[in-house]
């Protein structure tokens, strides 16, 4: 488990705003860390959303989640971001506050910024794509039912990505769609539909779904030990 001193509260400064934000450190690192920037769904940054930041932090990752609706009315705000994300998926205000955590995660004392990565859940996954597409300093991502980026040709420029998505939602053919363009470009991928679950079903709320959630997790943390923990050996040997 984490201890009170592993845990942090840290702020990202974006487009005039103070966004406060939950750092989770491992118990033990090296000094060597690799980053990982977590994007919550429409309830905002909620002890689910922290408590994923937690799971990767036992799992070695030093993870910042960040309050995206902070100084804001949530309902406007989730509204503006929405907007965002199907009017202008590459450059909304939301994609901003995004690139500015990262920032604050890649300059944090102990991680390595060459070994970033990104999870985020439905608005967070859309979000977690749009920075795929536009910021090179992300390794992987993982979109957990989020949508995808509009033209669909922007995915061409991400990272690997491996997403989970439930197939009962409006957001199971965003999985497929992704899956082929990706494929399609060279771009490893690992995607999934879990065809009995639904929207939400790795949070925590009305339809999670324990066998999906786990099944989702180890995938996760699988293709991020490839991608995001092995960019730093990879660039070591000269490969990456």
């Amino acid at each position: 488990m984490i201890s009170p001193e592993q845990i942090e509260t840290v702020q990202v400064h974006s487009r005039g705003r103070c966004l406060p934000a939950y750092l989770a450190r491992p118990a033990v690192t090296d000094g060597n860390a690799p980053g990982v920037l977590v994007l919550h769904e429409a309830f905002g940054l909620n002890d689910d959303i922290r408590g994923i930041a937690n799971r990767f932090a036992q799992a070695g990752y030093i993870a910042l989640a960040v309050d995206l609706f902070a100084e804001q009315n949530r309902v406007v705000c989730m509204t503006r971001m929405l907007s965002g994300i199907f009017l202008n998926s590459l450059e909304h205000g939301g994609v901003h506050d995004t690139r500015a955590a990262l920032t604050v995660l890649s300059e944090m004392d102990g991680v390595d910024a060459s070994r970033l990565g990104a999870v985020g859940f439905c608005m967070g996954g859309s979000l977690a794509v749009a920075m795929a597409c536009t910021d090179e300093r992300v390794q992987a991502i993982a979109p957990y039912y989020g949508f995808n980026p509009r033209p669909l040709e922007a995915v061409r420029r991400s990272c690997p990505v491996v997403g989970s998505y439930p197939g009962k939602d409006p957001t199971t053919g965003q999985g497929e769609q992704l899956r082929a363009a990706l494929t399609a470009a060279g771009i490893p991928n690992d995607i999934k539909l879990y065809e009995g679950a639904r929207h939400s079903f790795a949070n925590d709320g009305p339809n999670f779904d324990a066998v999906a959630s786990v099944d989702a997790w180890n995938r996760v943390m699988a293709f991020f030990d490839e991608h995001v923990v092995g960019a730093g050996q990879n660039r070591l040997a000269g490969r990456g």
